[in-house]
């Protein structure tokens, strides 16, 4: 019997499995990782997979290996490098059960990653967002279901896979509106959302009904969407939307686009983009160089005054709410002294939702 079939094996069971209880989608990506090197070290071996040993694996193997996944399958660098992933686990496994390949795997596991240009992330403002939210058809059931869909995810900032996952007893429509939801690494979520978004989503449940452990967004049959349904949902009412949002047109808008929704103004006097409170940190961030472009659609819900964050009003005196009124004499004088908690000025009026003002510094005579 060879040496790799019963490790690998061992690796999914044992090491995946027991061990390290990974998730369904780690052993997923691994599988197919490693059925993909399996049949291109047999085309290129002539070899069954039951039949190889380690040794068909070394350095030169796998690095064919990845150039085919780029050259042949046309992978982009960053599954290259999770495919590679994939094999150092179990090669890191493996130099512990075989030290005679000692050689072997440390010329595997030296094998590097490869570096590729960061894309820059696409985002959608305001405008764009109001006219993605009105492109489904409500007059029919699946119109209001995408509807419901598309203004939780640009509200919570939600994953594809936290999406599918929703049940109907993971929405909270009463006080303290929220939605919970085990995302990424396993980690449970509860993001709030506004009073807009429980309307709409009140009126989805109505209309859903069903039980509490049913999917919150069905398909046809009642079962989950599948992660390319959203994505196929997404791209086709982005396409209508484009109709009449030309600035969506040049927008490749998927599901991870949703989550970075830029919340601030497109006046040209704004400067900063504060972070929303909603959705997760990628949700908010501020991209470059386009923050003060006006797309040219009209914006069609009555939220995006709401999603806007302006500068804070002048008062009775003219001044911006937080200003201190030593803030003159502090830069005439070049006096600067200690942040404390009597010298940081509150301001007068509570910051709206996502508004990270900070304190002006005070100082005395």
């Amino acid at each position: 019997m060879s040496a790799l079939a019963p490790t690998l094996e061992a690796f999914f069971t044992e090491r995946l499995g027991n061990q390290l209880h990974a998730s369904p989608n780690t052993v997923a990506a691994y599988r197919d990782a490693w059925r993909l090197l399996l049949g291109f070290v047999q085309q290129r071996t002539g070899k069954l997979p039951c039949r190889l040993d380690l040794a068909d694996l070394d350095s030169e193997t796998i690095a064919a290996f990845l150039n085919h996944l780029e050259q042949k399958r046309n992978n982009t660098i960053r599954t290259r490098n999770a495919r590679l992933a994939a094999i150092r686990s179990f090669f890191r496994f493996a130099s512990l059960r075989h030290p005679e390949h000692a050689a072997l795997v440390a010329q595997v596991l030296a094998i590097p990653t490869k570096r590729g240009e960061q894309p820059e992330i696409s985002y959608l403002i305001g405008q764009e967002i109001d006219t993605l939210l009105t492109a489904p058809d409500r007059t029919s059931w699946t119109g209001r279901r995408d509807h419901a869909l598309l203004d939780l995810t640009v509200e919570t900032g939600l994953r594809v896979s936290e999406l599918t996952g929703l049940r109907n007893r993971d929405i909270e429509l009463g006080v303290g509106a929220h939605v919970r939801c085990t995302g990424k690494g396993r980690k449970s979520r509860c993001t709030p959302i506004s009073k807009d978004t429980v309307s709409v989503m009140r009126t989805w449940m109505q209309e859903r009904q069903g039980e509490s452990g049913d999917p919150l967004f069905p398909s046809r049959k009642g079962g989950a969407l599948s992660r390319g349904a959203v994505e196929d949902l997404v791209a086709k009412h982005a396409a209508n939307a484009a109709r009449t949002c030309p600035s969506l047109a040049a927008k490749h808008v998927t599901p991870h686009v949703l989550r970075t929704v830029a919340p601030w103004s497109s006046s040209a006097q704004e400067s900063t983009a504060p972070r929303s409170p909603y959705g997760s940190a990628t949700r908010g961030s501020r991209p470059p160089s386009e923050a003060t472009s006006t797309p040219t659609c009209p914006s069609k819900n009555a939220r995006s005054p709401e999603r806007r964050h302006d500068k804070p009003h002048p008062d009775a005196t003219g001044r911006p709410t937080g200003y201190s009124p030593f803030s003159t004499a502090c830069k005439s004088k070049a006096i600067m002294q200690p942040l404390s908690r009597q010298n940081l000025h509150s301001a007068r009026d509570p910051p709206r939702a996502g508004h990270n003002r900070l304190p002006y510094i005070s100082c005395g005579s």
